[in-house]
């Protein structure tokens, strides 16, 4: 085989000899530049997102359970809130999915400073941040902190969190992670679990 000096070989090296013809003249021949028409692929990929978007809300999860996290189960349950979430697992201790601090230097801390500064001043800053967006809250939402009721099975979202704990996690850091939550202005917490066997069943 012979040596050649290196560069293109267009239609010399690849059989395609009717591409030799396009670009040449005019007519149905004539004009070689052929442009990828990308239309119908953003097209296509803003139809995908908008049904994954719809699917996710529509199946009302709040959520998303770490690997390897275990629950702890109970057999009496309320449905969960959209509201912020506390995470506690083994590494680390997360809100609205920031890291605040490790768990261990919480679990081998033996001071008597019970507050989580991290975390308190970034609760406090969503708190305020539902005082000034409180307007802003669907009427029902509004009247439910402003006229609670007993028998409404919804709570205030004013002071409202969710804490997702590993059911491993000791108490002494369940404990501080509260009265935290507590010091800045959230003395609700609801816990999420999972289902667990009824009374009686």
């Amino acid at each position: 085989m012979p040596v050649h000096t290196p560069g293109p070989r267009l239609y010399h090296s690849i059989p395609f000899k009717h591409l030799a013809n396009v670009g040449h003249g005019s007519g149905p021949k004539g004009g070689g530049n052929v442009n990828l028409n990308l239309t119908p692929f953003v097209d296509m990929m803003t139809i995908l997102v908008t049904f994954l978007l719809m699917v996710f809300s529509a199946s009302g999860e709040i959520l998303t359970q770490q690997p390897g996290m275990e629950l702890p189960s109970a057999a009496q349950q309320a449905q969960l809130q959209l509201s912020p979430v506390i995470t506690v697992t083994s590494q680390s201790i997360t809100f609205q999915n920031e890291h605040m601090a490790e768990t261990s230097i919480i679990e081998d801390d033996t001071s008597q400073t019970w507050k989580i500064v991290e975390l308190f001043e970034r609760m406090n800053q969503e708190r305020q941040l539902f005082t000034m967006n409180f307007d802003k809250l669907p009427s029902d939402e509004q009247e439910r902190c402003i006229n609670p009721k007993a028998d409404d099975p919804r709570k205030c979202l004013r002071g409202l969190a969710i804490l997702q704990a590993d059911k491993n996690i000791s108490a002494k850091v369940i404990s501080r992670i509260i009265k935290t939550a507590n010091a800045a202005g959230y003395t609700n917490i609801m816990f999420a679990v999972e289902q667990g066997a009824k009374i009686g069943g």
